[in-house]
């Protein structure tokens, strides 16, 4: 990569558009090959009008969607809160959280509490860190960044396509009765319906799948000093 993450925050916004298009050239959305034992979920925490990032990473089991790991950094950030360009904002910390896993430990896939290529540029949050660690990703967003779409029926597992330009780029998934949809989509190393099938695998009872909720869950409680900064695994009876 010509930009290294360190270097973001100099950045202008034309910079941050020309590096999108040239990371969108690297994105890989052929189907899954590999099973899937673990997944991570990625979040951060912060103020419009603050520097300090609160980001991190949850390992969930699979199977059960039980934590079993978590990675924690408390950083800084100057990039400016522009719609389109979080993701220049939030990757340098949420790097940091994912090299501080061991990598024996890393989760097979990542879900973001953002956009794969749910993205007029398709380099959402998630598509822009799967190509830089090179690492299978999605969204799982609560809002359209871009595109149109119908409103799926009031189904849990519903879905409707979200159309840009004559191109699929996600689908509105009803995760449960009588809620807004979530907006999901690749991210990197994966296609449309990986996508829809891994996000559908974890629901629970709740709107948002367990591995962004508990991703906002224990990046809360580090915010609030509840959880420290580091990596932790969790023995197997503790439950959050």
């Amino acid at each position: 990569m010509d930009t290294p993450i360190s270097h973001y925050n100099d950045l202008n916004i034309t910079e941050a558009t020309s590096l999108q298009n040239v990371l969108r050239k690297k994105l890989d959305l052929r189907p899954m090959s590999q099973p899937v034992r673990t997944i991570g979920g990625a979040d951060i925490s912060l103020n419009l009008n603050s520097d300090i990032v609160y980001a991190g990473i949850v390992i969930l089991d699979y199977e059960s969607l039980q934590p079993i790991g978590y990675s924690l950094i408390k950083s800084t950030n100057t990039f400016p809160y522009v719609p389109g360009y979080l993701a220049f904002r939030e990757i340098p910390a949420i790097v940091k959280a994912f090299e501080q896993i061991p990598v024996r430990q890393r989760p097979d896939l990542i879900m973001f509490d953002g956009n794969g290529i749910l993205h007029s540029r398709r380099m959402g949050i998630a598509s822009h860190f799967g190509v830089l660690t090179q690492t299978a990703t999605l969204g799982c967003a609560k809002k359209k960044l871009a595109g149109k779409y119908e409103e799926p029926e009031n189904l849990k597992g519903a879905y409707s396509p979200v159309i840009d330009k004559n191109e699929v780029i996600g689908f509105a998934l009803q995760t449960k009765l009588n809620v807004k949809p979530v907006f999901i989509s690749p991210g990197n190393f994966m296609n449309l319906e990986d996508s829809r099938a891994v996000t559908l695998h974890c629901i629970n009872k709740h709107r948002l799948p367990e591995p962004t909720r508990k991703a906002h869950e224990f990046v809360n409680l580090f915010r609030t000093d509840a959880l420290k900064e580091g990596y932790f695994e969790i023995p197997k009876m503790t439950l959050f």
